[in-house]
């Protein structure tokens, strides 16, 4: 806790020597280097709270370096992404909404600070992919787009970024789940001319090759067993069961992890 402290006041120092004129280049630099410590003192506590899947911990932190540094790019994605990982199954809608709301609000922030960079444009696609499911029609065709428009971002900058192919292939899956009549009137009426562009097999695609870069993440095999089962196409059936027996006999490595194991048990029940 004490490093957490020690850094604020010598940024202070620092602010208040300025003003007198009494800065060296000596202790600007040390100052600076008390701060960037201090910061990555807490991006490493929480990157060891997220390991432990102990996301409320693991986001604390972040937002301990990001109080620090507004600037720290590292801090800020890590936070949006430990906070979506709580919203996503929290009962409460009210603190779900505000998870996902948070996620996106340092995603962006994330983006702004560093463009170049996938893990920012991944975590801000993956945020607003949850705060799409709070809205109304409209938004939720305004989100789609941005959320592919993020997805490819970050594929641009590492074309085999796990969580990007994830995010394309179930974004073309749920642009496919919705009714031909649905998918005319969001084209048509409300501006979603891209959603013309998904496909069955550009979610497979992209979600086999999630599965492919990243095999141990349960949340891919999961997807990618639901979008099996919802293709229906020849064999497509025992590819989802295959799926669904992978993640439940899989080992746990995120904190929602538990949950992505129940619903492979019941979904695998269904067919």
């Amino acid at each position: 806790m004490f490093m957490r402290y020690l850094a604020v006041p010598a940024a202070m120092l620092v602010l208040a020597r300025a003003a007198t004129g009494q800065t060296t280049p000596a202790t600007t630099a040390a100052a600076a280097a008390d701060v960037a410590s201090d910061v990555a003192a807490r991006i490493a506590q929480g990157d060891s709270a997220h390991v432990a899947m102990s996301p409320a911990f693991a986001l604390a932190h972040y937002k301990a370096a990001i109080a620090i540094d507004s600037t720290s790019y590292e801090a800020l994605w890590k936070a949006s992404r430990d906070a979506v990982d709580l919203g996503e199954f929290d009962a409460d809608p009210q603190q779900r909404e505000a998870y996902f709301a948070e996620g996106e609000k340092y995603a962006r922030r994330a983006v702004a600070l560093n463009p170049d960079d996938a893990e920012g444009h991944f975590v801000l696609a993956r945020a607003l992919g949850r705060v799409a499911l709070t809205l109304g029609v409209k938004q939720r065709v305004n989100y789609a787009k941005e959320i592919r428009l993020q997805a490819l971002e970050a594929l641009k900058h590492d074309s085999l970024h796990p969580g990007a192919l994830h995010v394309m292939g179930r974004w073309n899956a749920e642009i496919m789940r919705l009714s031909g009549f649905s998918r005319f009137f969001a084209k048509n009426f409300l501006g979603g001319d891209v959603f013309s562009q998904a496909s069955w097999d550009s979610a497979v695609e992209y979600m086999e090759k999630s599965v492919r870069v990243d095999p141990d993440r349960l949340v891919h095999r999961l997807d990618l067993a639901e979008i099996y089962r919802d293709r229906d196409s020849s064999g497509d059936r025992q590819r989802a069961r295959e799926q669904f027996q992978l993640v439940i006999d899989g080992k746990p490595l995120d904190y929602n992890d538990k949950f992505y194991k129940q619903q492979a048990e019941a979904e695998i029940r269904k067919l």
